[in-house]
């Protein structure tokens, strides 16, 4: 009993290892000062971290279905979503967290809460009207995470303080900007749109709560 546990635990351990390696590692304090580390930082909690996190736990029996309203919770968290993602990086706000331990915790906190209500409200349910708005959450998230990293990426001036884009990999300040960008819009874009493919997929395959056995939801 305890080895099947283990065996489909696994995501969920390896979601927390990663989570460990990003907040304990070098990544908080480099943030301060390189914006390209800070979305390094970002990215690794909502869209590695967080999908971990939320496949362990409908492997171990998480599930949504009997949710009441679960659609209209969906459209309430994907749009919480945007606002946490577009809020943290107006600059006043990036800024107070880059200064502020106290707001930094907060900002890493809302990352992981909202990104891992979304992959979970996708992952954690079989019912085919909840993974059909799930599916159109994550195209208008992997959408609205591409507009904000090609604005970052094709913008002529800093928008952040200076001292914030001091860059980590050698880049210049405006450069160390762009990097972030173009890892907003790459890694962050693609991480949910290839979400939004296996939800897809699931529904194809026609994977209804009524149809499906207790078998496929261990994600095995």
């Amino acid at each position: 009993m305890s080895i099947s546990l283990d065996r489909r635990a696994w995501p969920l351990t390896l979601g927390f290892v990663i989570l460990a390696g990003l907040w304990l590692g070098p990544l908080p304090a480099m943030s301060r000062t390189a914006f390209s580390a800070h979305m390094l930082l970002h990215l690794g909690v909502m869209v590695l971290a967080a999908p971990l996190l939320a496949i362990g736990l409908v492997r171990l029996g998480v599930c949504l279905d009997r949710v009441s309203g679960l659609r209209t919770w969906m459209v309430v968290v994907f749009a919480m979503e945007m606002v946490v993602v577009w809020g943290w990086h107006a600059p006043a706000l990036h800024e107070a967290a880059a200064r502020h331990v106290a707001v930094f915790v907060v900002q890493q906190f809302s990352f992981l809460t909202v990104g891992l209500a979304i992959w979970l409200l996708g992952f954690a349910t079989l019912r085919r009207d909840a993974m059909a708005t799930a599916i159109l959450g994550f195209a208008l998230t992997s959408m609205h995470m591409t507009m904000l990293g090609v604005l970052l990426t094709m913008t002529p001036r800093l928008i952040y303080p200076a001292d914030l884009c001091l860059g980590a990999f050698g880049f210049e300040q405006l450069e160390d900007q762009r990097f972030g960008g173009v890892l907003m819009a790459a890694w962050g874009g693609l991480g949910y749109m290839l979400g939004g493919v296996v939800l897809g997929c699931r529904l194809l395959w026609g994977a209804d709560a009524e149809e499906v056995s207790g078998e496929q939801r261990d994600w095995r």
